[in-house]
């Protein structure tokens, strides 16, 4: 197997590693909620590695210098009371 095609991801493979469903994924690729690229082989879906990494580094929440303190709860969190 050549190197383009061991690059490339199953849904389910992009699932695990971000954390979300395959139908998550489905729903990102239907409403382009996200640019999260994938390529269209007959019925298939597969992503190349590059894009899913991307993908990631775009979505990287870097830490200020001057966020050291102790962690708050999140805004969301608190709306809903707890």
């Amino acid at each position: 197997m050549n190197n383009a095609l061991k690059t490339l991801l199953t849904p389910q493979d992009v699932a695990d590693r971000l954390g979300v469903s395959t139908t998550t994924l489905s729903t990102w690729r239907c409403t382009k909620r996200y640019p999260l690229a994938y390529v269209k082989v007959g019925r298939l879906v597969r992503y190349r590695i590059t894009d899913v990494e991307a993908f990631e580094m775009a979505r990287l929440q870097e830490v200020a210098a001057n966020d050291n303190q102790a962690p708050r709860a999140s805004p969301c969190l608190l709306r809903r009371g707890q």
